[in-house]
């Protein structure tokens, strides 16, 4: 089992930039690919980006790329966004997600998410 808790939201200026930090428990993590998802109210939860396990294949949405980076440490249990140049349709609960596939299309096991709001 692996427990998810992602860190690092809050509120930023359009231009500006947040890291978000996802948390694993558990010896196995190394062993998944990883994800970053976005959701707002009332809407699908929509992939950004994903990390193969060893970390050297990355997938980002068209929508991010070239603004936002995705990285991971497996020996501290981490995968982070940086995320750069954010715009106010950045906005949303931001989730990473544990996957065995790859590219990554099925999930076993999700954080609770943490709020990113841009204002314009």
């Amino acid at each position: 089992q692996v427990q998810l808790v992602e860190s690092g939201g809050g509120l930023v200026q359009a231009g500006g930039s947040l890291r978000l930090s996802c948390a694993a428990s558990g010896r196995a993590f190394s062993g998944y690919n990883m994800a970053w998802f976005r959701q707002a109210p009332g809407k699908e939860r929509d992939i950004v980006a994903g990390i193969s396990w060893n970390g050297r294949t990355t997938y980002y949405t068209d929508s991010v790329k070239g603004r936002f980076t995705v990285s991971r440490d497996n020996a501290k249990n981490t995968v982070d966004l940086q995320m750069n140049s954010l715009r106010p349709e950045d906005t949303d609960v931001y989730y990473c997600a544990t996957s065995r596939s790859w590219p990554p299309t099925m999930y076993e096991h999700w954080g609770q998410g943490t709020q990113v709001t841009v204002s314009s």
